[in-house]
């Protein structure tokens, strides 16, 4: 997403500041945003390259950081007002293991 500079206009110097710092605010949630989204893809990249078990233990702690990273995801999202998860959910091709797992913290 590419973000545009707010146009000059006859306002006030403090309106002007204002949506100079909104405009610097929006740029920041959407870089934040993909950092969270490339840190998801890379955990569930990781995952998806260990096969399914009750008994591994390497394959549980990667669900644990995918949820994680999920979850820091979601919250990026929220906090952009972008409250759906669906589209997350599908896009990404997030496992139930990992979207189940969301927000439990057990063990970290």
């Amino acid at each position: 997403m590419t973000l545009r500079p707010p146009p000059p206009s006859s306002s006030s110097r403090s309106g002007n500041a204002t949506a100079a710092l909104d405009y610097e605010i929006a740029q920041e949630q959407v870089s934040a945003l993909g950092r969270a989204g490339r840190a998801l893809e890379a955990a569930l990249m990781a995952l998806a390259r260990h096969a399914e078990g009750a008994n591994n233990p390497m394959r549980a702690k990667l669900v644990q950081q995918a949820s994680y990273a999920l979850w820091c995801y979601m919250i990026q999202r929220e906090a952009m007002g972008l409250r759906d998860p669906r589209p997350v959910l599908r896009d990404y091709r997030v496992p139930a293991e990992v979207h189940n797992r969301m927000g439990a913290f057990g063990g970290r």
